[in-house]
């Protein structure tokens, strides 16, 4: 395969504002204080598929499958409590459990296995555990502690409602988004955090 014209690529969410600022600040803290900065190569994100290659001029079809996708997607709204971890490098926001979030991705995954052929095996087998990562890779072990020490009892709440979900792009190691896909309106979305 020539590589030349291949990018990698991810669909997540990204929350609004103000959410959206605070998670930054957050990152920045981690930075300032943690020496920690590769979470600030990506805006604040929940991953619900994980990165990917794709050639840059097949683009139209991700954007064509994802319009696709969203066409029978209904809003749903997120809880994010309180702080967790994957030891020894990772903090992040945890993500109040949701089956109508698990039911999305689910679906999210299966079309994209069925329509485009995409599954990274690098991460096939791997629960789903859905979080928004303020420190990690180049968190250093010995910091680690020291972060997790801090954050664990520090509070943090937001609930909001996915209203879109964005496809991002690498280019020069930072993650940006490339577009974003809406979702259809639902004025019962309350339901969705049982």
């Amino acid at each position: 395969m020539d590589i030349t014209n291949v990018s990698k690529y991810f669909i997540a969410i990204v929350p609004p504002s103000p959410t959206y600022e605070e998670i930054n600040q957050l990152k920045e803290y981690c930075k300032e204080n943690f020496n920690t900065k590769g979470a600030l190569n990506s805006p604040p994100h929940l991953t619900l598929l994980m990165p990917f290659r794709w050639k840059e001029a097949k683009e139209d079809r991700l954007f064509t499958s994802l319009a696709s996708f969203v066409k029978t997607e209904t809003a749903f709204e997120i809880l994010a409590s309180g702080f967790g971890h994957f030891e020894p490098r990772v903090i992040y926001i945890s993500i109040q459990p949701n089956l109508v979030l698990n039911q999305f991705r689910n679906r999210l995954q299966l079309f994209f296995r069925k329509e485009l052929n995409i599954l990274n095996a690098d991460y096939r087998g791997l629960p789903f555990h859905p979080h928004i990562t303020i420190a990690f890779r180049d968190l250093k072990k010995s910091m680690f502690a020291k972060a997790w020490q801090e954050f664990r009892s520090k509070k943090f709440e937001a609930v909001w409602q996915v209203n879109v979900i964005v496809l991002l792009k690498n280019e020069d190691n930072q993650w940006r988004v490339l577009k974003e896909f809406a979702l259809q309106p639902n004025a019962t979305t309350s339901k969705s955090l049982h």
